[in-house]
């Protein structure tokens, strides 16, 4: 199994990036997806977590401006991020908890990181 995300970058202070995380491989069932943040220095933060069936779950510091979604037929979690700030520089990682075939238990799994930076 493995999440690859996509979709960092550089966006100025106000701006807008979209992050995309796809999970592939011999998957039987995805349950929770999310993605977390992390600055040097600093532990993993969760940002956003959605469930298979779309309740959704916010840090305090993203609400009203971050939008988490999946697309469970593509098995792709996605966080829309608006009205950017400085403080939303970080490597983000998405997650989640999956079953693979032949198993009914879920492990959790890491994508590779990605880059975003909000500056002017």
């Amino acid at each position: 199994v493995q999440l690859q995300a996509s979709g960092g970058g550089l966006a100025q202070p106000g701006g807008s990036l979209r992050l995309s995380c796809a999970a592939s491989g011999s998957i039987r069932s995805i349950d929770v997806m999310g993605w977390y943040r992390q600055v040097p220095g600093h532990e993993r933060e969760l940002v956003a977590q959605i469930t298979s069936g779309g309740l959704t779950n916010y840090a305090d510091s993203v609400k009203g401006r971050f939008t988490i979604s999946r697309d469970n037929a593509k098995n792709t979690v996605y966080l829309q991020m608006n009205s950017l700030k400085p403080e939303d520089t970080a490597v983000y990682y998405c997650s989640a908890k999956i079953s693979v075939r032949g198993s009914y238990f879920y492990s959790n799994y890491w994508g590779q990181g990605t880059q975003v930076t909000v500056s002017s």
